[in-house]
């Protein structure tokens, strides 16, 4: 159902924008982010590599293996940000999300990027309300709700303006190929920079999640947003949290 929504809001796009046309963001640009990387998850890479190779025609730029990744927020500027401040930060985080198994399903696009729709989203939403929780615990805020929090993995940028009928008529053959299935175990701190056509980063800090599953409690803030996901995929944006 996600993909399905996150498919028909691309039919609503006239024309993809270029993806680094971004006020703000230089080449000594330095912030902070909580990110999930996916080094060694060979069905994930398989079919990024897949898809790209398919993408070619369209000339924009490859996210390569080692750049795969799935955002969870904002955290601020290298510049204003201490280690001890980080420190205080993972120290401050109560886990209450085990690892789990993501699935990248159908290709897909923004205004922006290729990327992979993803399912499930609570474990994900229940690990970024986990997060934001201790960034505010902390005095440092993710950037933005987790209402507007829309989980993907990209995985070709958009370089310049391009109509977009040209790229869901190249995307669309790709979203019959098979779900690649990843495990995640880790969320990292990364000190995130812009370089020519593509993001890199350093890993700062790392937040292991446990083997065990944990148990939830629906009246949390992380059930209200498991209610609000569950609206989502059935059509009723208004009720997310």
């Amino acid at each position: 159902m996600i993909a399905r929504h996150e498919w028909a809001a691309l039919g609503r796009v006239n024309a993809m924008v270029n993806h680094w046309d971004r006020p703000g963001w230089t080449t000594s640009t330095r912030a902070y982010y909580w990110m999930i990387t996916f080094p060694g998850a060979a069905a994930l890479i398989q079919r990024a590599q897949q898809c790209q190779q398919a993408l070619r025609p369209l000339v924009f730029d490859d996210i390569p293996e080692d750049g795969l990744h799935l955002t969870l927020g904002r955290i601020g500027p290298s510049t204003e940000i201490s280690l001890a401040q980080l420190d205080s930060l993972i120290a401050s985080v109560q886990v209450a999300v085990s690892s789990f198994s993501l699935q990248a399903v159908p290709l897909t696009a923004s205004r922006g990027a290729i990327r992979f729709s993803v399912a499930p989203w609570t474990p994900l939403i229940d690990l970024r309300i986990m997060l934001a929780k201790a960034g505010a615990s902390v005095s440092l805020p993710l950037r933005k709700p987790t209402s507007g929090f829309r989980p993907h993995i990209g995985i070709s940028y958009c370089n310049r303006l391009v109509p977009a009928d040209s790229v869901r008529d190249v995307v669309r053959p790709l979203r019959a190929l098979e779900t690649a299935e990843t495990e995640v175990r880790q969320v990292h701190i990364v000190e995130l920079r812009r370089e020519p056509s593509a993001y890199r980063w350093e890993v700062v800090r790392t937040l292991d999640l446990p083997t065990a599953p944990l148990r939830r409690n629906e009246g949390t803030p992380a059930g209200q947003a498991r209610d609000g996901l569950h609206a989502f995929e059935h059509g009723d944006h208004r009720r997310l949290p």
